[in-house]
């Protein structure tokens, strides 16, 4: 029985240098960015237009492991 990742990779776009990556967590359901420049980079929660943390559904979530 294998044990599923906790953090799904919805998007990522990459280059030489630069990485950008939205992460869900399939426990609670946050979406978060990842960007990373060189040696560098940063977490943060993605926030909608009223300041509330994104948050999937889970058939958005099962889909998303599909």
């Amino acid at each position: 029985m294998g044990k599923e990742e906790r953090f799904v990779r919805i998007y990522s776009q990459r280059t030489a240098l630069r990485s950008t990556e939205i992460l869900v967590d399939t426990v609670t359901g946050v979406n978060y960015m990842y960007h990373a420049w060189t040696n560098t980079g940063g977490l943060t929660v993605m926030l909608d237009k009223d300041g509330k943390p994104v948050v999937s559904s889970p058939d958005e979530i099962k889909a998303m492991k599909k």
